[in-house]
């Protein structure tokens, strides 16, 4: 072995030990690994941060923004809407739940779609009265598994296709991985539908979805506006919607004065408000259901126009607030911000929210622009509780974004633009839409990821040109003997999935992804099938909690264990293999 090998495969290996560890962040890991490699003369100078510039790393970075829009824009949920029934039997759910999280993982980031639908899932387990852990890990597995049905589904997809291009001069296409994918996404969901769900821990069922605490119930207000569909119905007309989003409707504002009673009878009219008890999340996916708005907030778009965000925030004694009203401060037209609702321990009152005296101790509800809120919290004296933030939800522009998006894949699938182009095209409408602010489309980003790819892409590159992954698959060829190719292939997808379940997929997939080109030449066979098992296997990690981030976001809400996931994950991995084996070779023949 030569010095760079042996340089790189000690570097690489004390990264691998350091990221399965985890006690160092990974982006820190991969970033120093890629600064000891250049001091070490393995990496060019002039070569070592041409990772960040590569076409996958602002791949994934658009893809991430993309999937920010849709959740603005309520794409998510208008197909979520018509899937989450907390009526429905657990496989039933399971299944509707599954294949609503694989087609979203399929055009969206998985971990966005897992977000989505972890709160509906939720919100179902606690209607239903059963622990959301039974749910939840399917719903997490699903979402993996839809990733692998498109290029833009999960990031090694992506790695695998521009390692393609770079090693045989075209990558893989949009659709590439879509037959396969399809094929491995069907049969596992089918599995945890049926069986996998059966086999979680019976520690882990004890999880229940939490209940809601009377003092997190806000009373707030919503508008009538002159285009809403509430307008001629009564109060008891909405109850369904209500009832669905854990809403109680306390009752009618018009002309300015609360209407006796709950008001149940009394047909609503353009320009009333509707009084509404609940937390901060339903109550603007009521607003929004219903057709409603919020309170004088029409200069500022209401509930359809730029991003806006729900802040809830407590008041303390010496608030600039404690005692004052919302109209007395001129909440809304000095500071563009609007007070939607106010929680005072559980208890309800009848005076309207704007002229209502807040006190020391209340938890106020703030609307408007992140950067409003913010600075209005401030001047407030209030004080903005931890994780407290909702956005709120541009249902209008939900087929906007949805045929945006459309277009822009169609562009980069017809050849009339590279993918990145079109997706920075898709980005730049939505930006100019106001579906994404300025902010979010940084903070969409998830930095930590771009840092690893963009410092581990010159340090796969370097162990390639030195020679290295041509002596791991030596080693790998040398332990198959004379092994048909079917099972060369298994065993690489085997050891790719093993990686993938202790390392993160994009580190996986970038050593993995040399290692089956180098498999391929040395069988002087394709290196297609080789390349789609490694982009298959990456994204397949079900035997723990920190091989996918979606494994990493349930374990808290599922009471799940880190022993856990392997009882289900074990048999599920172990389908795919012997799915994908056949699948690939027949879609991606030798």
């Amino acid at each position: 072995m030569t010095y760079e090998q042996i340089f790189l495969f000690t570097l690489l290996g004390l990264v691998f030990g350091l990221l399965v560890w985890g006690r160092i962040r990974y982006d820190l890991v991969a970033f120093a690994a890629l600064v000891v490699a250049v001091v070490g003369g393995v990496v060019p100078a002039e070569h070592a941060f041409e990772g960040f510039g590569h076409e996958a790393v602002i791949i994934i970075a658009l893809v991430l923004i993309v999937s920010r829009a849709m959740l603005n824009a309520g794409a998510v949920e208008l197909v979520a809407r018509f899937v989450v029934s907390a009526d429905r039997p657990l496989s039933t759910h399971i299944g509707f739940m599954s294949v609503a999280g694989a087609a979203m993982s399929a055009v969206i980031n998985n971990v966005a779609a897992l977000v989505m639908l972890m709160s509906l899932d939720i919100e179902a387990a606690e209607k239903a009265k059963r622990p959301v852990s039974r749910s939840l890990m399917p719903l997490s597995f699903a979402t993996i598994l839809g990733g692998m049905i498109t290029l833009i589904g999960t990031p090694p997809n992506i790695v695998v296709a521009q390692f393609r291009e770079r090693a045989l001069g075209a990558p893989f296409s949009m659709f590439d991985f879509s037959p396969v994918g399809l094929v491995c996404a069907s049969i596992g969901i089918a599995f945890v539908t049926t069986i996998g769900w059966r086999l979680i821990p019976e520690e882990a069922k004890r999880a229940t979805a939490g209940e809601r605490a009377e003092t997190d119930l806000f009373v707030a207000e919503a508008g009538v506006g002159e285009k809403s569909k509430s307008i001629g119905k009564t109060p008891a007309d909405l109850f369904p919607v209500a009832e669905e989003h854990d809403i109680i409707i306390l009752g009618l504002v018009r002309n300015g004065r609360r209407l006796p009673g709950f008001s149940r009878s009394v047909e609503i009219r353009q320009g009333d408000a509707v009084v509404l008890e609940g937390d901060p999340k339903s109550i603007e996916a009521f607003i929004g259901a219903a057709s409603l708005d919020t309170i004088d907030s029409e200069d500022h778009g209401g509930l359809r126009g730029e991003t806006l965000t729900l802040v809830e925030a407590t008041v303390p004694q010496n608030a600039r607030m404690a005692g004052r009203t919302a109209q007395g401060l001129g909440l809304l037209y000095r500071r563009g911000v609007v007070l939607l609702g106010v929680s005072r321990q559980g208890r309800r009152f009848r005076e309207r929210v704007r002229r209502l005296p807040i006190e020391p101790g209340d938890v106020v509800l703030l609307l408007g622009p992140e950067s409003r809120v913010r600075d209005s919290a401030e001047w407030l004296g209030v004080l903005p509780l931890a994780e407290k933030s909702h956005t709120v939800i541009q249902r209008s522009k939900a087929l906007f974004a949805i045929a945006a998006f459309a277009v822009g894949v169609g562009a980069a699938v017809a050849g009339l633009l590279p993918l990145a182009v079109a997706l920075a095209a898709v980005v730049g409408v939505y930006a100019l839409s106001g579906i994404v602010g300025g902010r979010e489309v940084y903070e969409a980003v998830e930095w930590p990821v771009i840092v690893l790819l963009g410092s581990l892409i010159p340090l796969g590159l370097a162990l390639e040109s030195s020679g290295g992954t041509q002596l791991i698959a030596e080693g790998i060829l040398s332990l198959t003997g004379s092994l048909p190719i079917w099972a060369i292939l298994a065993l690489l997808m085997i050891v790719t999935m093993t990686l993938s379940d202790f390392l993160n997929n994009v580190a996986t997939a970038l050593i993995a992804a040399p290692v089956g080109l180098s498999i391929a030449r040395s069988l002087e066979v394709s290196p297609d099938p080789f390349l789609m098992a490694v982009a298959v296997a990456a994204s397949c990690a079900f035997l723990t909690p920190i091989g996918h981030k979606n494994n990493t976001i349930i374990m808290g809400p599922g009471g799940y264990r880190f022993g856990d996931y392997w009882r289900m994950g074990l048999p599920l991995e172990a389908i795919i293999i012997a799915v994908a084996v056949p699948a690939i070779l027949f879609f991606w023949p030798l």
